[in-house]
């Protein structure tokens, strides 16, 4: 198994990676700056304010993509399988 290969496997590893957390993560960046913002304007400075809304956003999220995160990761996965031989050489 040479470098290449191994880089080759990490990057997309990492592309994989970065596609199936992006939507949970930039729902969730959006809706703390929506956040912040409100508790600026009214002064409510309420910690749980941030926190249940994150948390009911990235479970309706996950809800709402883990059908494409499941296909993402098997596609990813039978890819790296079926490869197996040629990673061997």
């Amino acid at each position: 198994m040479s470098h290449d290969l191994i880089i080759q496997i990490f990057r997309e590893t990492l592309k994989t990676m970065l596609f199936i957390i992006s939507p949970v993560l930039l729902l969730t960046l959006i809706i703390g700056l929506a956040i912040s913002i409100f508790q600026a304007v009214t002064q409510i400075h309420e910690m749980t304010l941030v926190f249940v809304p994150k948390i009911l956003l990235i479970i309706v999220c996950l809800i709402f993509f883990f059908p494409w995160m499941i296909n993402m990761l098997t596609g990813f996965t039978i890819e790296l399988i079926t490869n197996i031989p040629v990673y061997v050489r």
